[in-house]
């Protein structure tokens, strides 16, 4: 009989800002010169790597290593001749890229992302090509940027945020979050929806996990409100919404604790020879 793995134990002391991804990768600068419209040939080359070739990859992977399941699918499919956001929770390096996509097919699904997904040395081109959409780093590359986000979703595909924005691998909770990715489905009028994975065990032993998707929504900006408050109100109930949906959680892989209530270190008591 296989002996079940001890279970890891990460400790944090700032839920908004620490990331525990294993990737350390120096990131690219994002600047006026990044080529977010590349044209009609990077557009169908685009299309072809994101919803033709790299779908049978995307279904493998998440049906051999997490038995993934949806529930709620149907939500996001109402909404097929519509442009929305995605709002998840960060547990997974590349499933997080996958999940949505497979959720939405046959819509094409994009992603904004830190600058260091598109900073890996002979791939950020290919991560680029699947729907990447970095953060700008100053206010010339923050135009473009904001033209890319409403182009997308005004030809009515989908885009996926991370609130949480920093990688907490098989975290079962959600992390407070700001409502600053919020403006955006105010500012284009378009309603979001909430994406959130739970884990649970697979198998008695192992360690291995299943994933059960949830999607909720449509949630519409609350129009009767000033913009700035329309959008922490969405911010509060897509939050909401995934706090809840989290506790469906049964299985925890890593645990994480905060680093104030980390064991101390055991004082070895020193006696001098006589």
């Amino acid at each position: 009989m296989g002996k079940e793995k001890e279970r890891r134990i990460i400790y944090y002391s700032d839920p908004l800002n620490e990331e525990f991804s294993e990737a350390q990768i120096r990131p690219r600068t994002i600047d006026g010169g990044y080529p977010y419209n590349r044209g009609p040939v990077w557009e169908a080359f685009s299309f072809l790597i994101q919803n033709v070739l790299s779908m049978p990859v995307k279904l493998l992977y998440l049906k051999l290593k997490f038995r993934l399941r949806y529930v709620g699918k149907e939500n996001l499919k109402a909404y097929k001749n519509t442009g929305y956001f995605i709002y998840g929770n960060h547990t997974q390096p590349f499933a997080d890229t996958f999940i949505p996509s497979i959720a939405d097919y046959p819509k094409r699904n994009f992603f904004l992302v830190s600058p260091a997904n598109v900073s890996m040395p002979g791939m950020g081109w290919l991560v680029e090509l699947l729907g990447a959409i970095p953060i700008p780093g100053d206010l010339d590359a923050a135009r473009h940027f904001v033209k890319r986000v409403e182009d997308r979703i005004q030809r009515h595909y989908s885009v996926t945020i991370y609130p949480e924005a920093h990688i907490w691998p098989y975290y079962t909770h959600i992390r407070p979050f700001t409502d600053v990715s919020f403006k955006y489905p105010v500012k284009c009028g378009c309603p979001a929806f909430a994406l959130t994975n739970t884990y649970h065990r697979r198998g008695k032993r192992g360690g291995r996990v299943k994933i059960i998707t949830y999607i909720d929504g449509p949630f519409f900006p609350d129009e009767t409100l000033p913009p700035r408050q329309r959008q922490r109100e969405l911010r509060d109930r897509v939050y909401q919404c995934m706090a809840k949906r989290s506790r469906e959680s049964d299985y925890e892989r890593i645990e994480y604790r905060e680093k104030s209530k980390m064991p101390e270190k055991p004082v070895r008591e020193e006696t001098q020879e006589q």
